[in-house]
Formats: C-alpha cells, sequence, structure tokens
C-alpha cells in the first residue's frame, strides 16, 4: 500500500497515525493520543492549535491517553518544550507503562515535565480545566497493553481506553476508541446514542497481516477487531444505522486505504466512512 501511494499506482492519501483533538471553543483543546506524527499533524491544524498568543504558545490544554502503546505515545517527547508541565490524563496501568517499560514519562522530567492526573474507571465522567461544558468519560476495552509492559500478559480494565465525550451546551456526543479487541456488551449504549463514533479500523481481515507478508499475528492477537468476516466490525455497526461511523486507527496493510478498492465500496454501501488527516467533525 506504501509503496503503491509513493508511485502513484494506486487511488489513495497518505495518511498520518492516529490522533485526535478536541474542543468545545475552538481556542482550547485536548490533545487525545500524541502520535509519532503529532508535529505534521499540529502543522496541519496550525490556525487552531498553534495561536502564537506567545512565545512557543499551544492551543493544546491537556493530554488524554487511550493506552500506552508506542502510536499514541511518542508525540509526547515532541512536545517537550512546552512552556509548563503538560496536563496528562491517563490510568494508573499507563503511568506505570510510561515509567518502566517504555519511559518517556520519566524522560520528559527532564524536560517540561508532566501534571499527571489519574484517570478513575467507575462510570463517572471528568472535566479539564478550559474545556468548558466537556465532559469526558473513560470507558474501558478489552485489548492488550503493549509488549514493553510489565503486565503484558496480565490485562487489566486499564490497559486500554475508549472515550465518551459529550458537549453539555450544544448536546453533541463522540465515542473515540482506536483500539477494540472485541464486542463488549456495555460498549452499546455508547454507540447507540452517540451522534458519531471513531473507532478501530486496523485490519480488513484477522489474516491481513500474513496475507500481506508483512507478519504472522493475528488482528484479534494484537487486540483489534477486524472489519469483515463474522463478528466483525461491520457487522458490529450495523446495529446502529442512526450513528455516523467513521474508521481510524487503520493500518497500513488494510486495503480500505485504497479509495477505488472492493473493500472501500463495501464499506460505502455499509454507510462507513474511512478517516483522513485534517478531518473536522462538528457536534
Amino acid at each position: 500500500m506504501c509503496a503503491g501511494v509513493r508511485d502513484g499506482k494506486i487511488q489513495a492519501q497518505a495518511r498520518t497515525q492516529s490522533s485526535i483533538a478536541v474542543s468545545t471553543d475552538k481556542v482550547h483543546w485536548v490533545l487525545v493520543n500524541a502520535s509519532p506524527d503529532i508535529r505534521t499533524q499540529i502543522n496541519t491544524l496550525h490556525h487552531y492549535l498553534q495561536p502564537a498568543r506567545t512565545l512557543r504558545d499551544s492551543g493544546i490544554s491537556a493530554v488524554l491517553l487511550a493506552d500506552s502503546q508506542i502510536d499514541h505515545t511518542t508525540g509526547l517527547l515532541i512536545l517537550r518544550e512546552s512552556k509548563q508541565p503538560l496536563e496528562l490524563y491517563c490510568t494508573d496501568r499507563v503511568y506505570e507503562d510510561l515509567t518502566t517499560g517504555f519511559p518517556v514519562l520519566t524522560m520528559l522530567s527532564h524536560y517540561c515535565g508532566v501534571n499527571r492526573h489519574s484517570l478513575m474507571l467507575d462510570g463517572s465522567a471528568l472535566k479539564i480545566p478550559k474545556l468548558d461544558h466537556l465532559n469526558i468519560t473513560p470507558v474501558p476495552l478489552h485489548s492488550k497493553a503493549p509488549p514493553y509492559s510489565p503486565h503484558r500478559h496480565q490485562p487489566s480494565a486499564g490497559d486500554n481506553l475508549g472515550f465518551w465525550f459529550e458537549d453539555t451546551q450544544t448536546g453533541g456526543k463522540l465515542f473515540y476508541a482506536p483500539g477494540l479487541g472485541e464486542i463488549e456488551p456495555h460498549l452499546q449504549p455508547y454507540f447507540a446514542k452517540a451522534n458519531a463514533v471513531l473507532v478501530d479500523g486496523t485490519c480488513w481481515t484477522d489474516d491481513e497481516m500474513s496475507r500481506r507478508q508483512v507478519g504472522h499475528k493475528l488482528a484479534r492477537e494484537m487486540g483489534h477487531l477486524p472489519q469483515s468476516g463474522k463478528g466483525g466490525m461491520i457487522e458490529w455497526l450495523a446495529n446502529f444505522p442512526k450513528t455516523r461511523k467513521i474508521l481510524i486507527h487503520i493500518n497500513n496493510t488494510n486495503p480500505i486505504l485504497e479509495d477505488t478498492s472492493v473493500e472501500r465500496a463495501e464499506l460505502t454501501q455499509a454507510g462507513i466512512e474511512v478517516s483522513w488527516d485534517g478531518m473536522l467533525l462538528e457536534l
């Protein structure tokens, strides 16, 4: 897929790694996951995220982490020159990973540092200063901690999260789940009530890595539910005809990235969108 894009042999556009920013006023933003491509992503949305009110200014008021995976945390290092400590929200399990197996937060202590806030998993909503009218509820998801985690083989509710966002002023509701290993009963209300869901689109088939000859692990082994097949994401999303459905966190092996592929056509027929860089949702 990457070679096809570079050579112009397939109709597709390059994409950066999974990360979103959420705001209620388009001035103050919470960054949800800090990808290795964060610099490019900030530059793409510089009119929002680089307000230039002072030297080294930033529109990012806080960072919220869904997990401790490399593709969601490496970007923290790019933010190291912040004028004040990063306001960081994560679970205790993620904090442990990022101070042991992948000690990004320890490294940041030599730069801007972090002001860490622990995420509770009791179903209660949290509020982030400057993000007025925004309630954020962490939702535990079944998945796996990364290979460098000290509890890789002892999964816990704090390893991987989705987030329920609700703007109490506009009534807009969003569910974000970049890593989703299986469909659990407690997720149904979030999908049903959301105006839009941004959900894991990593692989088309469970054996995609081996089909593409780039690996041997199954999608489900890596903590990702494939789109196709019985019990897959397409089948699940069909239960929510009124919800806008958008796939994110798409691996470069996934044929849905090609605009003219039969797989993309199947998604379109099912009313499912494929995200793209710079996509802006107003709810």
